[in-house]
């Protein structure tokens, strides 16, 4: 009689925002495959509920749940946490995976847009930490996992809003891991700072610049010393490794995901 391997993540009860595609759809299909249960989060609650009919259909009914949400509104995030302890009778992993970009150097970029940026990148992170906390303090162990970027630490003259905003969630992930640790909570945070990746964001870009997305991908990997665009697994991966007992000895730290950009 053989016994089945319980999976990295074996209990963990996940929620992830920007569940909807790309990047965040990866974290959850990764995380239910190493046995976590997982509430997909998103403004887009179609696609959420899409990426959690994906892992149900691979992992079983009853592993992957969903819910509309802006991360802006608090009200909303309430609600979140709330679906998380009805559906999944807890939470001790959040992935704060939302995010967006806005165009413009310091001349150009509308403060609008700036606003939207730092409300959606930082100001998201804040609210979900704060409602979350207490549901994540009667589930320890637990994880907060707060996906920044490259560009939070190596500035770029063309996207003042996204650096300063992916900076800020450097940051911030560093005071909450010290804030958890002070308390004792046994909760961790990290932040996680991916380069170019294949998502449907590199699809806009081509299409913004009129650009063949195969012409845009061999610009993007040209400077990346790998010499390749990074896939969602590939960042994924780094999300189930936090998210699990294996990094149980890691909080307050930057995982660079950037094929070698920071190095240079």
């Amino acid at each position: 009689m053989t016994t089945a391997t319980k999976g990295r993540c074996d209990g963990k009860l996940a929620l992830v925002t920007g569940g909807a595609q790309g990047l965040g759809r990866a974290h959850c299909i990764r995380l239910a495959q190493e046995g976590a249960r997982v509430l997909a989060t998103d403004i887009n609650g179609e696609g959420a509920a899409e990426t959690a009919e994906i892992v149900n259909a691979e992992m079983g009914a009853g592993t992957a749940f969903s819910i509309a949400h802006d991360v802006t509104d608090p009200a909303q995030w309430e609600a979140a946490v709330d679906a998380a302890r009805e559906n999944m009778g807890g939470l001790n992993v959040l992935v704060n995976n939302a995010g967006i970009g806005v165009p413009g150097n310091i001349e150009e970029c509308e403060f609008e847009g700036w606003q939207r940026c730092f409300s959606i990148n930082v100001d998201s992170i804040f609210h979900g930490c704060q409602k979350a906390l207490p549901l994540m303090r009667e589930h320890a162990p637990g994880s907060i996992i707060n996906i920044s970027s490259i560009a939070g630490l190596i500035a770029s003259d063309t996207m003042p809003a996204y650096n300063a905003s992916k900076a800020a969630v450097w940051m911030l992930s560093k005071s909450i891991a010290l804030h958890c640790a002070k308390k004792n909570m046994q909760i961790r945070c990290n932040s996680v700072h991916p380069t170019f990746v294949d998502t449907p964001i590199l699809d806009g870009t081509a299409q913004a610049h009129a650009l063949d997305k195969g012409v845009l991908m061999e610009k993007l990997a040209r400077q990346i010393p790998l010499k390749f665009v990074g896939e969602p697994n590939d960042i994924a991966n780094a999300v189930v490794y936090l998210a699990s007992d294996e990094s149980r000895f890691m909080t307050g730290a930057e995982l660079k995901l950037d094929g070698g950009i920071s190095a240079m």
